[in-house]
């Protein structure tokens, strides 16, 4: 085991909070521009890039001490106070909010090995219980500056980081491809289904080639002649689930029958399930066991009106609604229908958190349905990307695990990295075995 010198964090690095309302508000916020960082995209290998703000170059100009440069680590500052973000190439120039705490390195550490050192489940406990705030644990510059970290020299730091840095690197590649195979997807729904430019007899984009369309009083629009207009409960099943009592151990210890709540419904597809409950708990409870391939989606809370396809079978919550078509090459289609209705569904829900989207106004959406050989012949080219996403998922889950296996093994020095990139030490079979394990 290689020796840990001890530091404050101020000796090896520089914390800076962002800028705060009166510098910067989201008034100031342009539709292009320069990127800002705030806690709702801060993932853990990689920004969560969806809906971020910009400034213009006069206000990043203004505000210049606050730019991001590869490297650097931003923390939560409030609110979920362990989560960090390593800033990478594609990131260098961004800026981060106020609620954020930027943490920069220098030539002491390795910043790849920081944000790793950062991301143990002991470090994470550790920053909860120096947070301060009654109800709502907060940091500041002062409280960071004097955590104290245990580091190896930086060759060990270089060699364990870079392995490290090498598994995050493969499943962000996974994840961008996935986003791609699925934007590709979507715009091939968007194309048939909403443009109504399918191909027609001869191959053809239907409507721009002069395919006829008729009116429809119910939806007050043209659509392709021999389409119909259904209420999802017409061509599908919905149910949900429950939870079973909180306050019986015997519905929860050891069980082994996955159990998905509303905040999971947010990928593709759901591989895994970070809850389960037992068969007791299941049978004194209305949650119900849902096959694989089933569409699950969130009824309640932030996730409101979000889809996945479930490729376990699970049982849920009672704030998701799982459905089902009749006809099993409806699924594709009828996730994408869910999803292009998205805005109409947070509009549906009722509550400034849109909670309560229900069985019965999910079942009365009403669709606009193809001819089924259209719908086939999507289904089996969409089902195609999906199978490639589904394996880069399943990759990712395995990547992911071995990572974290592999993490405080790293900074404790109980393993040690060899300049070609090899282990010294190696797990035997029963530890890896552990290690793949569901749930841990």
């Amino acid at each position: 085991m290689s020796k840990l010198k001890e530091y404050f964090l101020w000796e090896i690095a520089k914390s800076q909070t962002g800028p705060f309302g009166s510098q910067l508000h989201e008034s100031d916020y342009v539709e292009n521009g320069t990127p800002i960082v705030t806690v709702e995209h801060l993932g853990i290998e990689e920004f969560i890039l969806e809906n971020l703000p910009k400034v213009s170059n006069e206000d990043k100009e203004r505000l210049s001490k606050y730019i991001l440069r590869e490297g650097d680590i931003v923390f939560s500052r409030v609110g979920s106070i362990d989560r960090c973000t390593y800033v990478s190439k594609n990131e260098d120039g961004w800026m981060f909010s106020g609620r954020c705490i930027c943490v920069r390195a220098n030539s002491k550490v390795n910043p790849r090995y920081l944000n790793f050192y950062f991301r143990q489940e002991h470090f994470k406990k550790m920053m909860l219980n120096i947070s301060v705030g009654a109800t709502m644990p907060s940091l500041n510059t002062k409280l960071m500056d004097g955590i104290k970290v245990y580091l190896p020299d930086l060759k060990i730091q270089n060699n364990s980081s870079s392995l490290l840095a090498n598994i995050d690197e493969k499943i962000k590649l996974n994840n961008r491809i996935n986003r791609e195979l699925e934007q590709m997807a979507k715009l091939l729904y968007d194309y048939w289904f909403v443009q109504f430019d399918f191909p027609d007899a001869n191959g053809k984009p239907y409507k721009s080639n002069g395919g006829k369309m008729i009116w429809n009083k119910e939806l007050k629009r043209e659509i392709p002649e021999g389409w119909e207009v259904r209420k999802l409960k017409e061509f599908a099943d919905t149910g949900s689930g429950g939870t079973p009592l909180k306050s019986k151990d015997e519905f929860y210890q050891n069980g082994n029958i996955p159990w998905i709540n509303s905040g999971e419904v947010n990928a593709p597809f759901i591989i895994s399930a970070n809850k389960f409950i037992t068969a007791e708990g299941l049978k004194n409870s209305s949650a119900k066991i849902f096959k694989r391939g089933t569409i699950l989606m969130a009824m309640y809370g932030a996730t409101a009106g979000q889809v996945s396809f479930i490729d376990i079978e699970a049982c849920t919550n009672q704030a998701i609604c799982a459905i089902n078509p009749h006809k099993s090459y409806f699924s594709t289609f009828l996730k994408f229908g869910l999803e292009d209705l998205y805005r109409y569904l947070i509009n549906l829900s009722t509550g400034s958190a849109r909670d309560n989207l229900s069985q019965d106004k999910i079942q009365d959406l009403k669709f606009l349905i193809p001819d089924k050989r259209l719908v086939k012949k999507f289904d089996k080219v969409v089902s195609s990307l999906f199978k490639k996403i589904l394996t880069n998922m399943v990759e990712n889950h395995h990547l992911t695990t071995l990572r974290d296996w592999l993490l405080p093994m790293l900074m404790n020095g109980q393993v040690r990295v060899g300049e070609a990139g090899k282990k010294e030490y190696q797990p035997d079979e029963a530890e890896m075995d552990l290690a793949a394990e569901p749930g841990d």
